[in-house]
């Protein structure tokens, strides 16, 4: 996030993305680790409502959101179902746990890409309430829920079950909303903000996630004996990488994002933004050490995977070259290549010893 740069200072608004098939090999490795799972709800089945209902929020603004209504016996059968679902995102099944939840309401979004249904689940005992979404799979967004498990400080519960993708809600602020209502509170140190950003950014370029725009991130905000302690998590992995652009994969050169880069640009030195960056260049590090066989596989099946169009892959291993000085991106044909180099290049930089798990494979050129 230090640098200044003057090309694509701000990435053109996102273009409908193709949605991706999971492969076989995908979907062995889903298998492996238990992220395929038999469900009794597809999204092709809560397709099939009745009715749909307009939601507003508390003050009665319209949302991108409607709820839908099924027939009275399909509702009743797919309260159990639903609950059933929760039971394997949350506890691996045990139906015994959950006999006192009820589905609440079930709420359907024609906005983007994945056209997700929320299920809310509530506590019949305290009122608590509790989200899970059923999205079309999707294999990039796949790959990038898994990246973010291995890779991020935070942990993702999502089962696939054929064409099906079921997501656990992600609490949080959103970017704009914390942008408009909290950025400026004397509570809020805006140093920690400054600091989360750029770990956040460094995230995302590594890893390439993309088009995270304010609305597609949110902010934990934990209370602390000294102010809040403030996390940065990604909640839309639509665009993992896909786009040929650099600075798609970079939250910083975002128009909606100004207020935040300007913000960390007044509060922090170039040699501090440096050295968060490299903290959080470290920390990723640890994790893929820890996750290395597991990652490995994943990369392996990315690689394989064409969930990028050869030209996006060819510009952005171009501007990668450039970026980190090492023209063996040149080289990389998929974008499962570039993440292997891009972790590669922030081993070199760190001066951390190669893993064979998830190192670049040597080319045959």
């Amino acid at each position: 996030m230090p640098e200044a740069e003057t090309r694509e200072q701000n990435p053109p608004p996102t273009q409908k993305k193709p949605s991706f098939p999971i492969l076989g090999g995908l979907r062995g490795y889903l298998e492996a680790y238990k992220r395929e799972r038999d469900l009794p709800v597809t999204y092709e089945r809560l397709l099939g409502f009745s009715e749909a209902i307009p939601l507003t929020d508390d003050d009665g603004r319209a949302t991108l959101w409607d709820t839908v209504i099924y027939e009275g016996n399909e509702m009743r059968l797919l309260n159990e179902a639903l609950k059933e679902v929760y039971a394997v995102l949350k506890v691996d099944g045990d139906m015994s746990v959950v006999q006192h939840l009820y589905v609440d309401r079930i709420d359907f979004c024609t906005f983007g890409n994945s056209t997700p249904f929320r299920v809310r689940i509530v506590n019949a005992y305290n009122d608590n309430q509790d989200y899970f979404y059923v999205k079309r799979a999707d294999a990039s967004r796949v790959y990038g829920l898994e990246l973010e498990h291995l890779l991020s400080p935070n942990r993702l519960n999502f089962l696939t079950h054929g064409t099906t993708l079921i997501e656990e809600h992600i609490p949080g602020i959103p970017g704009d909303i914390f942008i408009a209502r909290w950025l400026s509170r004397p509570d809020i140190s805006g140093i920690r903000v400054a600091k989360e950003l750029v770990k956040f950014n460094e995230r995302c370029f590594v890893r390439l996630l993309g088009d995270m725009r304010s609305y597609n991130f949110v902010f934990v905000v934990t209370p602390d004996f000294e102010s809040f302690q403030i996390r940065i998590r990604a909640m839309d992995f639509d665009q993992q990488s896909y786009n040929g652009r650099r600075n798609f994969y970079r939250p910083q050169f975002f128009k909606e994002n100004a207020p935040l880069a300007l913000f960390c640009a007044k509060l922090l030195h170039r040699e501090t933004a440096m050295q968060y960056q490299r903290e959080e260049q470290t920390l990723m590090l640890q994790r893929a050490d820890i996750a290395a066989a597991r990652l490995g596989r994943l990369l392996d099946e990315m690689e394989n995977d064409p969930i990028s169009p050869p030209d996006k892959v060819h510009f952005l291993r171009e501007s990668l070259a450039q970026h980190y000085g090492r023209p063996e991106y040149l080289q990389c044909e998929s974008m499962g290549e570039l993440i292997r180099y891009n972790l590669d290049s922030i081993r070199r930089e760190v001066g951390r010893p190669a893993r064979p798990e998830y190192a670049p494979h040597p080319h045959a050129r």
